[in-house]
C-alpha cells in the first residue's frame, strides 16, 4: 500500500462497497444534525443582526425586536410547510433545483441552482466566522488568529464529511442536541425569571442619539437581517435520499422537528434579549460578547460555568452548522453536473459513498471567502440569505405550476394555494433583501450568479461540442493505425533491456534515441548497444546546450512530419526504488517530457518501470 493510500485510509477510513450503500442512510435522529444544523445554529446570530439595525433608530427601535421576530416566525412556518409538500412531491431529492427545472424550465432551474450553490458557500463562511466570534468572546487573545482558526475548522469539516454521511451524523449529533438543550434551558430560565419582573431597559449609553428615525425602510432592513434564520430550511428537501426508507416520511418529520425547534429558540432568544435589555456589541470593542453570550451572563449571573457552556457549545454548533452545506452542496452539484452544466467529476462517488469532489470544491471556495473577509461575520452577512430566498421563490413557483398542471387548472387544490402564498411571500422578502442590502454588498450576489450562469453555459456548450465530435455514426469504423516507437536510452542496463523487449512488441518501426549530454560516455553507449540492441537502429542526438528535452522534441517533430497520421510512442525507462524517498535520487524524464508534448497530436508517452530490490 502506498503512503498516499495509508494516509487516505487514516483520514477518511476504509472504502465502502456499493452494495452496502443502504447502511449509510440516515435515521431521523442523525438527519437533524446533518441537514438542520445550519438553520438551528442561525439563532446564535440572527437576533444580533436584527438588533444591529434597530439600534440605528435609538432606544425606540430596540422595542421592535419581538414584533420583527414574530413576523419572521410566520414566514418560517410558510416556508417550512411549502418544503414539506416538496419533500412528498419529489421523494427522489433534488429539491429546489429539480422543482424549478421540471416545472419552470431549465433556465429557472439554473438560476435556482446557482443561487443555492453560492448560498451554500456563504453558509460555510458565515457559520464558521460566527463560531470564531464566539471563540473570541470567550478567549479574546485568539482574535489575531481568527482566519487560521476558521480555515482549520473548514478543513476538519471537509475531512469529517469525506468519511461518509453516517459517520458525520454520529459525530455531529451530540454537539447539536447539546446546543438545542442548552439554548432551550437558557430561554426557559429567562422566561421564568421574567415572570412578574419589569423589563430591564437597555443602557442609555448604547443609544447616544438615533442615527435614523423609525421608518418603514429601516424596519424592512431589520426584518431582512432576521431572514438569515431561514437559511438551510431547504436542505432537507434537497437531500431526501440520504434518509432511511420511507425517505419522504422521515425527511418531512425531520423538517417539522427543525421548524418547531427553530421557532422556539429564535422567538425565545429575541424575547429574552428585549426583556433583559441586551444590546449588541461590535467585534472591534474591547471585551466583545455576542448577544447570546450576554444573555447567558444576564440569566445565569452566579453561574459563570453556564456562560462558558453556552458560548463553547454555540461556537461548536456554528462550526458544525457548515455541515448542512457540506451535506447538500455536493448533492446539488451532482444533479447539475448530471444535466451537463458542471464538470462531470462532481457526479463521482468516492470511496466512502460521498461526492468527494464536491466536498473539496466547497471547502476551497469557503476558505477563500473567509480569507478575503477576514472571518468577520458582519462583513459576510449582507451577502447572505438573498440567494436562498431567490431559490425559495423559484421552488414555490415551480410547485404552483406543478399543482396547477396536475389538477388541470383547478384552483380548489389547497396545496397549490399553500405554494402560491409561499412563492409570493418569499418573492417579496427577496425583493426586500435586494433593496435593503444592495448598498451593503448584496449586489455581489447578482454578479456571482451571473458569473456562475455563464460558467454553466460554457460547460454545457463544451459537452455538446464533445458529444458532436466523439459521437458515433453509421459511417464510422475502427482505423488502421501505423505506429513508430522511440525508445529513450540514457545508458544500457537491465531496466533498458526490458524496455527494448517491450518496444519490439509494439511496432515494426522501432528506434532507440540517445541524447549526448556527456561526450565521454557516447563510445560506451555505442558498444553496449551493438551487443544488446543491434537489430534496432540507434539515433544519437547532439545537445549543444546540454538539454535532454529540446533535442528530443525536435526529433519527435521530424518523425511526425514523416507520417502525420502515424502514432508516435515515446518509451521512457523508469527506475522504481524500494523506498519512496529514494526516488528523489532518480531523474524522471517522463514528467517534463509529457508537459512539453502535451499539445502535440498523435504522440503518446509511456513509462516502462523496473523495480529495484
Amino acid at each position: 500500500m502506498s503512503t498516499y493510500s495509508r494516509l487516505k485510509k487514516v483520514l477518511i477510513g476504509k472504502p465502502i462497497a456499493t452494495k452496502h450503500a443502504h447502511h449509510e442512510r440516515l435515521p431521523k435522529v442523525f438527519g437533524l444534525p446533518v441537514f438542520a444544523s445550519d438553520a438551528l445554529s442561525s439563532v446564535a446570530y440572527a437576533t444580533e443582526e436584527v438588533l444591529l439595525v434597530l439600534v440605528m433608530m435609538g432606544a425606540v427601535g430596540f422595542y421592535h425586536l419581538v414584533s420583527i421576530s414574530v413576523w419572521l416566525c410566520i414566514l418560517l412556518v410558510i416556508v417550512g410547510f411549502s418544503y414539506y409538500q416538496t419533500i412528498h412531491a419529489y421523494p427522489q431529492g433534488g429539491g429546489t433545483y429539480m422543482v424549478s427545472t421540471e416545472n419552470l424550465g431549465s433556465k429557472a432551474g439554473r438560476i435556482a441552482g446557482s443561487a443555492l450553490l453560492i448560498d451554500y458557500i456563504l453558509t460555510v463562511a458565515v457559520s464558521i466566522s460566527s463560531a470564531v466570534s464566539f471563540v473570541v468572546s470567550a478567549f479574546p487573545d485568539t482574535k489575531p488568529y481568527s482566519v487560521w482558526i476558521a480555515c482549520a475548522a473548514i478543513a476538519l469539516l471537509a475531512i469529517a464529511n469525506l468519511r461518509g454521511a453516517k459517520e458525520s451524523g454520529i459525530l455531529f449529533a451530540i454537539p447539536t442536541y447539546t446546543f438545542v438543550v442548552s439554548i432551550l434551558v437558557l430561554v426557559a430560565v429567562g422566561l421564568f425569571k421574567s415572570v412578574g419582573a419589569p423589563p430591564i431597559p437597555p443602557d442609555p449609553a448604547e443609544f447616544p442619539q438615533p442615527i435614523q428615525a423609525v421608518g418603514w425602510f429601516l424596519m424592512l432592513r431589520a426584518f431582512a437581517a432576521s431572514c438569515t434564520a431561514l437559511t438551510g430550511t431547504e436542505a432537507i428537501a434537497d437531500g431526501v435520499q440520504a434518509f432511511r426508507p420511507p425517505e419522504a416520511k422521515n425527511a418531512s418529520a425531520t423538517l417539522a422537528m427543525m421548524v418547531g425547534l427553530l421557532l422556539a429558540m429564535f422567538i425565545g432568544i429575541s424575547w429574552c434579549a428585549q426583556h433583559f435589555g441586551i444590546t449588541p456589541m461590535h467585534i472591534e470593542e474591547a471585551g466583545y460578547k455576542t448577544v447570546v453570550a450576554q444573555l447567558a451572563e444576564r440569566v445565569f449571573p452566579s453561574w459563570p460555568s453556564y456562560f462558558y457552556l453556552v458560548t463553547s457549545v454555540t461556537a461548536l454548533i456554528l462550526f458544525l452548522a457548515a455541515n448542512t452545506a457540506f451535506a447538500d452542496f455536493p448533492r446539488l452539484s451532482s444533479f447539475i453536473a448530471r444535466d451537463g452544466y458542471l464538470p462531470r467529476q462532481l457526479m463521482s462517488l468516492g470511496d466512502r459513498l460521498v461526492f468527494q469532489n464536491g466536498i473539496v470544491t466547497l471547502a476551497g471556495a469557503a476558505m477563500l471567502l473567509v480569507i478575503i473577509f477576514r472571518a468577520e461575520t458582519h462583513a459576510l452577512i449582507p451577502l447572505y440569505a438573498l440567494g436562498v430566498f431567490i431559490s425559495f421563490t423559484l421552488s414555490q413557483a415551480g410547485m404552483v405550476a406543478r399543482w396547477f398542471k396536475r389538477t388541470q387548472g383547478a384552483w380548489a387544490n389547497y396545496r397549490m394555494w399553500v405554494s402560491l402564498v409561499g412563492a409570493i411571500t418569499t418573492g417579496v422578502v427577496a425583493v426586500i433583501l435586494a433593496i435593503t442590502k444592495f448598498a451593503e454588498g448584496a449586489w455581489l450576489i447578482f454578479v456571482a450568479m451571473a458569473i456562475m450562469l455563464t460558467f454553466f453555459y460554457r460547460i454545457r456548450k463544451h459537452y455538446e461540442y464533445l458529444a458532436g465530435e466523439l459521437g458515433l455514426t453509421e459511417t464510422d469504423s475502427v482505423p488502421k493505425i501505423q505506429g513508430t516507437v522511440l525508445l529513450l536510452v540514457p545508458r544500457l542496463h537491465k531496466g533498458v533491456l526490458q524496455a527494448i523487449g517491450y518496444a519490439k512488441s509494439m511496432a515494426k518501426d522501432v528506434r532507440a534515441v540517445h541524447v549526448i549530454l556527456d561526450s565521454k560516455t557516447i563510445e560506451g553507449v555505442r558498444r553496449d548497444w551493438n551487443r544488446f540492441g543491434s537489430d534496432i537502429p540507434l539515433v544519437i542526438l547532439e545537445s549543444p546546450y546540454r538539454s535532454l528535452i529540446d533535442p528530443l522534441i525536435e526529433y519527435i517533430d521530424e518523425t511526425i512530419a514523416e507520417e502525420p497520421n502515424a502514432i508516435v510512442t515515446v518509451i521512457v525507462p523508469q527506475a522504481v526504488p524500494k523506498r519512496w524517498y529514494q526516488g528523489l535520487l532518480h531523474n524522471n524524464v517522463a514528467v517534463p517530457l509529457k508537459m512539453a508534448l502535451s499539445a502535440r497530436k498523435n504522440v503518446v508517452i509511456t513509462n516502462v518501470r523496473y523495480f529495484l530490490n
